[in-house]
């Protein structure tokens, strides 16, 4: 089989980090559309993608077998839904959106149109979060007793203008940030039975805040923050415990200790993986990830929506019904 071909939406950093990993394996850029134009150029030459100004153009292309999205997650919805109308299959950064209402419009589209839609949450397509998920679930630590997640990411330290601290953008810890330790948490153990955030709000977005995820038998306490960084896993049970030295940034290792003793499990979480099982799941014929199903991506959202409407937190571009 050739290797599967992608048009990017898209060409800042995630967008390069995403196709410097991809090209080490089975897949090829063939077409790129952004609105920086230079920028666009500058990507193109670097991975021979042919450049487009015009999105239609980029996509209907025959040799773009998807499209992956890597655009500030404001524009997610009406390019995914572009891409999905002329039929091509879609991977889009997360979060998918900004509200509940966008990933209903996003799975709704895929639906009407018979195409595959997937968040490009990497950590699920990870063997190392799946190996987690199978000790929990076979009981290697007992009972679950407590979840604490710590993922802080230093974005304070970003230029003023950058789409992670510009509320415009819908920017700040919980959407970019908590993103991450919320869904790991609800893809392990569900939807919560109740949720509560405490965040700090500064020039329209949020800076940080301590969401609990409350299971009834224990908690999920996550910490996420753009001033500092700091970042693991703990998951304790009646019988062992599960850490996580390293909860994002290179989490190649889970270490689970039981009665048994300790066992180390390494794995790769990478971008490679995670375009890789995308396409085998598109060349199967799949239209919904097995990874991140359409429910997983709706019911981390609605846990965000929540958290916003207890912080208050309002984007300008919104009215204030989240």
């Amino acid at each position: 089989m050739g290797k599967f071909r992608w048009a990017y939406i898209g060409s800042g950093s995630i967008a390069d980090s995403t196709a410097r990993d991809i090209i080490r394996g089975n897949h090829v850029i063939t077409a790129v559309y952004s609105r920086n134009v230079e920028k666009a150029e500058a990507f193109a030459l670097k991975y021979g993608a042919a450049v487009y100004d015009d999105f239609d153009s980029a996509v209907n292309r025959d040799d773009v077998d998807g499209v992956y999205i890597a655009t500030p997650h404001t524009s997610h919805v009406d390019y995914a839904v572009r891409a999905m109308e002329l039929g091509k299959p879609v991977l889009c950064e997360k979060p998918v959106g900004v509200c509940v209402k966008d990933v209903d419009t996003l799975v709704n589209a895929a639906k009407s149109n018979n195409i595959y839609f997937c968040e490009a949450m990497w950590t699920w397509f990870s063997d190392v979060a799946l190996t987690v998920k199978k000790w929990v679930v076979n009981g290697a630590i007992g009972t679950v007793r407590d979840v604490v997640i710590n993922y802080m990411f230093p974005g304070i330290l970003m230029p003023k203008t950058s789409r992670l601290l510009t509320p415009e953008t819908a920017g700040g810890a919980l959407l970019d940030v908590g993103i991450y330790p919320i869904t790991y948490c609800y893809n392990l153990f569900g939807y919560p039975e109740k949720i509560t955030c405490t965040g700090k709000l500064k020039n329209g977005i949020d800076i940080s805040e301590t969401v609990v995820l409350d299971y009834g038998n224990f908690k999920c306490t996550l910490n996420m923050s753009l001033c500092w960084l700091k970042e693991n896993c703990k998951i304790k049970g009646t019988e062992g415990t599960i850490t996580l030295p390293s909860f994002f940034h290179m989490a190649s290792k889970a270490v689970l200790k039981n009665k048994n003793g300790r066992q180390v499990f390494n794995g790769k979480t990478d971008y490679l993986t995670e375009f890789t099982r995308v396409s085998q799941e598109i060349t199967q014929g799949k239209k919904e990830s097995e990874y991140i199903p359409f429910a997983a991506t709706r019911d981390c959202m609605r846990i965000m929506d929540e958290c916003r409407r207890q912080m208050n937190l309002v984007y300008p571009f919104e009215s204030n019904n989240i």
